[in-house]
């Protein structure tokens, strides 16, 4: 059980409910605030008991407060934006977990000045999902640059996750169904194997809107097509898997 501190807010920052075990979390409505594709990703990826997991581009670190819920031993959070990082580390403060959760800025095309090599069970990702060429661009440049690749891509997130897995290590990662040729190609390159997929629809006979990967570090071929995950059954409504992931406090 974990102990709450309190904490002072900077201007423009408020305290937000990541739904279960009571926890919060500090966000801002001018930057990357946590959604349902930070929710999928982390209960997705497969977390073994104690298990040493980066999550990169962890943004306030909502994806790592749920690894940590679902049994991650401990759980570092690597983002190029500072703002983020530092709300993170007092949203671990704020919920008593510092001793567990770490955040740090830095870009993950230099993974190797923040972390040392094959030495993680889990790495997970929630990377820009469009380059350049993709969509319109926030004129906010912190949205534009967690939805867009304005700096790291994926071919670099990629990467970070194979320098730091141990060899049978995992990577998960959500994404878009677009680039799924793009992901596969980029991960067997880094010597990630894909394991376990699955497609992500808004509702049943709705095309997918995301996707979740989990690929294994030195692994042999194999990919395991997982049934579809149809998030609302009922527009408002959240199918019963989803309400399951709050159900296990």
């Amino acid at each position: 059980m974990t102990t709450s501190v309190r904490t002072e807010l900077q201007p423009g920052e408020r305290i937000d409910s990541l739904g279960l075990r009571e926890w919060q979390i500090i966000q801002r409505g001018d930057e990357f605030r946590f959604a349902l594709d930070s929710v999928l990703l982390a209960f997705f990826a497969s977390v073994r008991p104690g298990a040493r997991v980066v999550d990169l581009g962890t943004g306030s670190g909502a994806v790592a407060f749920f690894l940590l819920a679902r049994g991650a031993g401990n759980v570092c959070g690597l983002d190029n934006n500072s703002r983020l990082t530092a709300m993170a580390t007092r949203s671990a403060s704020l919920n008593g977990m510092s001793g567990q959760l770490s955040f740090s800025c830095g870009d993950v095309r230099q993974i190797g000045s923040h972390f040392s090599g094959g030495c993680y069970d889990l790495v997970t990702a929630n990377p820009p999902y469009r380059p350049l060429s993709g969509g319109r661009i926030s004129s906010a440049a912190a949205l534009a640059q967690a939805r867009h690749e304005m700096t790291a891509g994926l071919r670099d997130f990629v990467r970070a996750a194979g320098f730091l897995l141990r060899n049978r290590g995992r990577f998960a990662m959500i994404h878009l169904p677009e680039r799924l040729t793009d992901i596969c190609l980029e991960l067997r390159e880094a010597g990630l194997e894909p394991k376990r997929l699955r497609l992500v629809h808004p509702f049943a006979g709705r095309p997918a809107k995301m996707l979740l990967v989990e690929a294994v570090k030195a692994a042999r071929p194999g990919l395991t097509v997982l049934p579809p995950l149809c998030v609302y059954q009922s527009p408002k409504e959240y199918c019963r898997e989803i309400l399951g992931y709050y159900e296990r406090d």
